[in-house]
């Protein structure tokens, strides 16, 4: 008997291919159509050619890294290309016990004295100061209920949309991410209340500007960014 429905559905884009692979099929089912759809020529690529980026919508089908690693070698066999992203619908319960620890939001009330570190997973909400000498980090963003006078890093863990907002902004450094911000000089330093510091992607660069125009600067930045 023929079977009517395709488990595998290859869309081109301008960035490359998009694999959508049936949720409701076993996996053998979906690696045996893959693996044949792959085995037409114009799918087979030389070593000189730009590799072709490849992304794969799994649906509501969760895989481990085992089963990734089977996709993997189906679809880069004998061809130049990459796997560059996996979108599901479902995440492991260990993937979402780390999604909610970074999500969640953290209230600290107390002062960060000279040569203290604290660390914070998620967001973090502090209803007091960082005193010179001071380092507050969270994997999330920081909102500073009082002075910013020390140091703060958000996206420790390389979340480069986090943001780090302060009543009285006058840190001696900022860090988003990998990207850092230092004032050596007391008079290059930022003294200003309700300041909102954010990593611009444009020009890799984190900049500083007041907490109610944090709205009006994502749309500049994303209209740079497609322009």
């Amino acid at each position: 008997m023929t079977r009517g429905k395709s488990f595998v559905t290859i869309k081109g884009t301008k960035d490359g291919l998009t694999f959508l692979l049936d949720d409701r099929c076993s996996f053998d089912e979906l690696i045996k159509e893959l693996t044949d759809k792959l085995s037409a020529n114009y799918y087979k690529s030389g070593e000189e050619e730009r590799p072709v980026y490849v992304k794969m919508d799994l649906g509501n089908r969760y895989l481990n890294e085992e089963d990734k690693a089977q996709l993997e070698a189906v679809v880069t066999e004998g061809r130049n290309m990459r796997i560059e992203h996996y979108d599901s619908g479902v995440i492991s319960w260990e993937e979402a016990q780390l999604m909610k620890e970074h999500a969640q939001t953290t209230t600290l009330t107390r002062m960060i004295r000279s040569g203290q570190v604290v660390h914070v997973k998620g967001n973090v909400l502090l209803v007091g100061d960082i005193n010179p000498g001071g380092l507050l980090t969270a994997t999330g963003s920081i909102y500073v209920m009082g002075a910013l006078k020390g140091r703060a890093h958000a996206g420790f863990e390389g979340k480069r949309d986090a943001r780090i907002c302060a009543a009285m902004m006058a840190p001696a450094g900022l860090q988003i991410a990998d990207e850092s911000l230092y004032f050596v000089d007391k008079d290059e330093a930022v003294e200003d209340h309700m300041k909102a510091a954010f990593l611009d992607e444009v020009n890799g660069s984190i900049r500083i500007e007041r907490v109610q125009r944090l709205l009006d600067v994502a749309a500049e930045i994303n209209k740079e960014a497609v322009s």
